[in-house]
């Protein structure tokens, strides 16, 4: 065992994605010093991944050993080809399918058959590494099913160059470096907030010159009075609450927003061994179950099945830091079915999994678990936003459109959104929350630089 690791555990966000100097997570991680050496290089900066970073990995297969390298690396770029190819229907009137899933599942059947040089294992292990790529998408998009994500916008979403690198000291470092460039007591924390009243007229006790448009009340009883509030709640947050949360009400295009984006459960478990079974140089674990196709209907049983749903593992780099911990990933209901679940059924289940895998009934358990659980978090309700089917990325604007909307309103941006789900091309990361912030505080300044109107 390693006495000396900090035992750091990432349960949010992980990467940063496409650390480049477009990025502007990466840009203050820079500047403040909160990289490692690796990260920083200029060569680093330019890797183009599209958004799947290429990491020395192994695929192990439910058969209990280890797939063919070139085989899976095929299957592999064929779904990557299949996935490039969604954004020629950028802006198409007629979208041939209206999900990314059912376009990439009839491109399939439509090639696959003939590809393997008609051999039939061939062609199942093909079609059983191409359900395992699919089930990785679901975990990038933060979504159930492929089926759930709209194909024409898809290829709104921009991946920055880069390759995609962690924060040594986590990624909370970067937010308490900027934390203490604020005077002391200026972000005050537990402090759930209950309604946001707005279009209001509200005085402070004893003050009656000041009028107030907004008034924000917390679960304990306190009172903000404001001109301008920003609202950077997730949208989870918002489909559930957003009728009550907000007085009066939000508008009806902006309501419609809400219920249009999609926003789903993307889960971490994260398993601590004494002894690593992986070999050194190896980052990334990929899982296999070699009876699947993304052409036949996955197992509706969650009980019996969720599992199935995990893409792999990362190893936590490096061990004197992490010592020998695995980092799965799992989303959709199955990760929310996993959320249900105790530490030690979900333990005797990823043993199960990693013992089928690697083909050794006796591979010791892990000495510990640790999980996310972002669905059952009662402000976050799921873990980040996807452009569902029947929305689009207008959505996402509409979404971000501060209120009141009459841009002649005597009291303007009362109400200002901010967050991953109101960023058109970076919705779903950090970069695009960052973003998105600067850009309501920026519209602020400007509103405050403005010349009164005589």
């Amino acid at each position: 065992s390693l006495p000396a690791a900090s035992g750091l555990a990432e349960m949010g966000a992980h990467w940063i994605h496409g650390p480049s100097p477009g990025n502007p997570v990466f840009r203050l991680a820079s500047r403040y010093g909160l990289l490692g050496p690796e990260a920083a290089r200029e060569e680093n900066q330019q890797v183009e991944a599209g958004g799947h970073p290429p990491m020395p990995s192994v695929t192990y297969g439910s058969s209990g050993k280890v797939l063919n390298p070139k085989a899976v690396r095929e299957a592999r770029d064929l779904f990557y080809a299949l996935l490039a190819s969604t954004r020629a229907f950028q802006g198409s009137k007629e979208p041939p399918w209206p999900s990314v899933g059912q376009y990439v599942r009839a491109e399939i059947a439509r090639t696959v058959p003939t590809m393997a040089g008609g051999q039939e294992d061939a062609r199942r292990l093909q079609l059983a590494v191409l359900a395992a790529c699919l089930k990785l998408e679901c975990c990038i998009s933060g979504t159930h099913s492929m089926d759930l994500v709209a194909l024409e916008p898809f290829g709104e979403y921009v991946s920055l160059p880069g390759l995609d690198c962690t924060f040594p000291g986590g990624y909370s470092s970067l937010a308490e470096r900027l934390l203490s460039d604020l005077p002391e007591g200026t972000v005050l924390f537990n402090k759930a907030v209950r309604t946001i009243q707005w279009q209001g007229s509200f005085r402070e006790e004893g003050d009656d010159a000041r009028v107030f448009p907004v008034r924000v009340e917390c679960e304990d009883g306190d009172v903000f009075l404001a001109d301008h509030v920003i609202i950077t709640v997730p949208l989870g947050f918002l489909k559930e609450h957003h009728e009550k949360f907000f007085e009066p009400p939000l508008p009806e295009r902006k309501a419609q927003a809400i219920r249009n984006l999609g926003f789903g459960t993307n889960n971490k478990i994260f398993l601590e061994f004494e002894q690593p079974f992986w070999e050194p140089e190896q980052q990334l674990l990929q899982v296999v179950w070699e009876d699947e196709s993304p052409l036949e209907e996955p197992s509706a049983d969650l009980e019996a099945s969720w599992f199935r749903k995990l893409i792999g593992f990362v190893v936590l780099q490096p061990p004197e830091q992490h010592g020998h911990v695995l980092c799965g990933f799992i989303a959709g209901k199955e990760s929310e079915h996993m959320e249900t679940l105790s530490d030690a059924e979900v333990l005797s289940a990823m043993t199960r999994v990693l013992r089928t895998m690697t083909g050794n009934p006796d591979l010791p358990a892990p000495r510990s678990v640790l999980r996310s659980r972002w669905h059952s978090a009662p402000y976050t309700l799921g873990s980040y936003s996807y452009v569902a089917v029947g929305s689009s990325g207008d959505d996402i604007d509409v979404l971000a459109q501060p209120l009141p909307e009459d841009p002649r309103d005597p009291r303007p941006l009362q109400l200002l959104f901010a967050g991953e789900a109101t960023h058109r091309t970076f919705y779903s990361t950090t970069h695009g929350a960052l973003l998105s912030g600067w850009r309501e505080a920026e519209r602020l300044n400007q509103l405050f630089q403005a010349p009164v109107p005589a």
